[in-house]
């Protein structure tokens, strides 16, 4: 394949000119590697490799000056800001930054453009004069500041551009402008050297100039790389540059124009395929590539163009493994590795100065895989003994000291460097990024050769912490940490980490930019929709549309027509077309198919097949997740109904036998967080335990008002002690938590209101027992192991001389739910009888035990609704609100229930019972 690179060569070749003494200029570097590699293939003999040049290498050289990078350019600019604006006016830098960019990028297209400067900020300045209130007499301060600000922005070019001249640098259009300036002695100075520009399509206003003038001196020769049907087509925007050169240029006017092709209109395979969302196309050009290997196609001459470069990781995971030579021209965005979200951490967690920092926070970096690793010690793991007892302790906003506290002596260090030594200078805390950055080093150091790519991310990382603290050394304008984390994110987006591949040997996978001059034999471009290919409409500019139009400034037209450009450029010489877009609809981007796939349908110049993609999705038989009794499953059971089987367990089962399984045969509980907020389980403790307090020395005693009386007196007092035992150091001083801490009180305060009540009314009330531990066997024949019953009654009492087994519930629980018509469904329906449950076996448990004898009473006591006073549990000979309800649990009742119990027993223990899942 013959590509544009290899035509020119063998042009000038032809034409017998000295290869090594032509200066070749191109739009891109990548474009001199290939030219390189071109010209080893032409020549027959050892020649001195010739002087090749990008086009901003080539400015660089006739400016003597050289381009710094934005982050530079905005320090400098400050300076300038601040010099001409009075101390009281002056912004921060962090929103200085924000209006800033904006400017400097107008103030580079009016230099690549050679804008007369001052004419142009004037005009703004009046337009600004015109539009905002000028004919007002009274204008307000703000206005004022409004317009000074217009009125000062050529002071601010002028200045600026002065200070960066003196130190020999600038932004591009200045370099461009400098150009310029010195091109006259360029020429001069340099008679006998020969230049060639080859592939270029939109030239700014410098590089015409530079250009033209270097042809026009005979010391220039330039290749356009354009089709004939682009450029003889005057509304095609492929060619709307080149044909304004070909037109305007006064060179061409006696000299022919090099060069319009005819590749365009040869035969090509073109398939266009929709495929749904990004992720689906970045699967699908794995696809694509593993069809062209398996047609035994080299690779060598394939490239994959991706019109969006977020898309280059999903690629490279979706590459065929027998792809063996691979070349990636973009790098991987520092911003993407994982040592990038460390630092995320650190800065949003000292963003804001302060004494102590959320839990959340502080696990999130004590757990990072770069941070874990320094706090093991000794054969200690410090990470998780810290985070454990944030957890159990309910450590919500955590000092560095009790942290240094928690961790001992040895990891004081490292506790230092991420929680304490933000809060002095900003030069304090770029050395301690740098230290954070040595000390993990230092670990990975000890097993280097499995932790290559980490040094390398390490590597990067220093280098951008150095140039800060290169740019907060020599401007000081730094002030805090929010300042720098803008400052750290502007050079983060930037920054890359270089692949590291042979970028003449296999498959190329590149950004559009970077295919400029290139030429493919199959081209694969993905991502070809409206607001990416091309990228539409965008003003981040402060020069109106009108204006910029009436300077010959680009607008967004002339930006679409050099992705036109280089669309077909890509598609002149190739033979195998693979377009790639996204079918779904995206609220920001649009969705749509590109106008170039429709410009290519309207044009019928060549076949285009046409693929909609969809993903193959499996259809899932949704499957209820089973687990058989083994024999070792059997064994667990054994074991469990040994220990004892409580109410809540059966419950627990009757609701889904699969949570059953994994809590209490194979023991997995749920993670147990530390509770930012009161957990409801938590309050409920808290109030089972003050309850205790008060009723556990009354045990044997009748109830008077004046006990009630002297509980009333401890609650506050009870109630924080019992919040302190079981919240450890949770703080329930202020938000949520005082508010449930309030509740407790009150729950406990009106219950004492409910018994004292009862007595004033003349009802007697006698504690037999207060959380009375209960564990009792059960004889089921059918079974030869032991099995056990147990659990903790909240309170035995008795009424008017009815013994009453009560149980505490802090949730509502109504009537109904304690009333029961079928005993076959109290081991089924969990929602309607479980509470029944419950009761009925703490009721059996106390009856076996021989504690209290038959009948009793059995209820709850809800403290979401207590007025309703105890719910006792009631049999009903039929549904419905007139049923006869049975209040009175008799040895037929507990028979009834133990008959259900049993049947519930077997089945956990049945063999051939799988415990099977519910649907909840």
């Amino acid at each position: 394949m013959a590509t544009f690179i290899f035509d020119v060569l063998k042009d000038l070749q032809n034409k017998k000119r000295n290869l090594s003494s032509i200066t070749f200029v191109l739009p891109s570097k990548r474009a001199g590697i290939f030219l390189k590699y071109q010209l080893s293939q032409i020549v027959d003999n050892t020649i001195f490799a010739p002087k090749i040049l990008s086009i901003e290498e080539f400015v660089e050289e006739l400016a003597q000056t050289k381009t710094i990078s934005n982050t530079e350019l905005l320090f400098e600019f400050y300076n300038t800001y601040i010099a001409l604006t009075p101390k009281d006016q002056q912004e921060p830098f962090e929103s200085f930054s924000k209006w800033a960019q904006i400017l400097l990028q107008d103030f580079n297209e009016i230099d690549r453009y050679l804008i007369p400067q001052k004419k142009i900020f004037n005009y703004l300045s009046a337009i600004q004069d015109i539009t905002h209130w000028s004919l007002e007499e009274n204008k307000t301060d703000f206005i004022k500041n409004y317009l000074s600000f217009w009125n000062k922005i050529f002071k601010y070019y002028s200045l600026f551009t002065e200070q960066l001249l003196l130190k020999k640098s600038g932004y591009q259009g200045l370099v461009y402008r400098e150009a310029v300036e010195n091109l006259e002695t360029y020429i001069q100075n340099n008679q006998h050297t020969e230049h060639v520009f080859l592939g270029f399509n939109a030239l700014n206003t410098s590089e015409e100039t530079i250009i033209q003038e270097l042809l026009q001196n005979g010391l220039a020769e330039i290749y356009w790389d354009i089709d004939e049907i682009f450029i003889n087509n005057s509304v095609h925007d492929a060619g709307l540059f080149t044909r304004s050169h070909k037109n305007n240029w006064n060179y061409f006017r006696s000299n022919n124009f090099n060069w319009v092709t005819n590749n365009y209109s040869k035969n090509k395979n073109i398939s266009v395929y929709g495929i749904p969302k990004n992720i689906g196309q970045a699967k699908y050009i794995g696809t694509i590539l593993n069809t062209i290997k398996k047609d035994n196609v080299s690779l060598n001459n394939t490239a994959v163009v991706l019109g969006d470069e977020n898309l280059l990781i999903p690629v490279l995971n979706s590459l065929p493994s027998n792809i063996n030579a691979l070349n990636i021209t973009m790098g991987f965005p520092l911003k993407s590795i994982p040592l990038a979200s460390l630092f995320e951490h650190l800065f949003h967690l000292h963003k804001k100065p302060s004494k102590s920092f959320y839990f959340k926070d502080i696990i999130l970096i004590v757990s990072h895989q770069f941070i874990r690793p320094l706090f093991f010690l000794n054969e200690i793991d410090y990470a998780s003994i810290l985070i454990e007892t944030i957890e159990r302790n309910n450590l919500i906003f955590i000092s560095v000291e009790r942290l240094k506290e928690i961790t001992e002596e040895k990891c004081n260090e490292i506790i230092a460097l991420l929680f304490s030594k933000w809060n002095e200078s900003i030069s304090a805390v770029l050395k301690n990024c740098s230290e954070l950055i040595l000390n993990i080093k230092s670990y990975l150091d000890l097993n280097k050769s499995s932790n290559l790519l980490s040094l390398e991310y390490l590597f990067r990382f220093n280098e951008l912490f150095n140039e800060l603290t290169k740019l907060n050394s020599k401007f000081h304008h730094i002030q805090d940490i929010s300042t720098l984390y803008s400052i750290y994110k502007e050079l983060l987006s930037s920054e890359t980490l270089d692949f590291k591949g042979e970028p003449l040997q296999g498959l190329q996978i590149m950004g559009m930019l970077e295919s400029r001059v290139l030429d493919f034999e199959t081209v694969i471009i993905s991502s070809v929709n409206e607001g990416i290919l091309p990228a539409g409409k965008s003003n981040n500019s402060f020069i109106p549309f009108d204006v910029k139009l009436e300077n010959k400034l680009p607008t967004y037209k002339e930006k679409d027509a050099v992705y036109t450009y280089h669309f077909y450029r890509l598609l002149q010489r190739a033979k195998n077309i693979y377009i790639l877009y996204n079918t779904e609809s995206d609220s920001l981007t649009g969705g749509e198919k590109s106008r170039f796939i429709t410009q290519l349908e309207t044009e019928g110049i060549h076949k285009i097949s046409y693929h909609l993609i969809t993903p193959k999705v499996p259809i899932l038989n949704k499957s209820v997740n089973t687990i058989e009794k083994t024999p070792e499953v059997i064994d667990l059971i054994k074991q469990v109904a040994k220990k004892g089987f409580s109410p809540s367990s059966l419950t627990n089962y009757i609701r889904n036998p699969i949570d059953f399984y994994y809590q209490k045969i194979l023991n997995i509980q749920e993670y147990d967080e530390a509770e930012e907020t009161v957990a409801a389980n938590t309050l409920g403790t808290v109030i089972h335990n003050t309850l205790e307090d008060f009723y556990k020395p009354l045990i044997n005693t009748f109830l008077n008002v004046d006990h009630i009386k002297s509980m009333k007196v401890q609650v506050e007092k009870t109630v924080a002690l019992h919040f302190k035992n079981i919240y450890k150091e949770g703080d329930i001083t202020k938000g949520k938590n005082l508010i449930i801490y309030e509740i407790a009180k009150r729950y406990v305060s009106n219950f004492l209101d409910l018994e004292k009540k009862d007595l004033e009314k003349g009802n007697q009330i006698k504690i037999i027992a207060i959380e009375a531990d209960k564990s009792v066997n059960i004889e089921i024949p059918e079974l030869n192991f032991p099995i056990i019953i147990k659990g903790k009654v909240d309170r035995i009492d008795e009424y008017n001389g009815i013994k009453r087994i009560v149980d505490y519930k802090t949730g509502k629980v109504a009537q109904n739910e304690v009333e029961i018509v079928s005993w076959d469904d109290i081991t089924t329906d969990y929602k309607k009888y479980s509470k029944s449950f419950q009761i009925l076996a703490y009721a059996y448990m106390i009856c076996e035990s021989k504690q209290i004898e038959l009948p009793v009473e059995a209820g709850i006591i809800s403290f979401k609704n207590l007025r309703a006073g105890v719910l006792k549990f009631a049999e009903k000979d039929k549904a419905g609100p007139y049923a006869k309800k049975e209040h009175l649990i008799t040895s037929e009742t507990l028979e009834s229930f133990t008959n259900q119990l049993k049947k519930l027993i077997l089945e956990i223990c049945n063999p051939s019972i799988p415990f099977t899942e519910k649907e909840l």
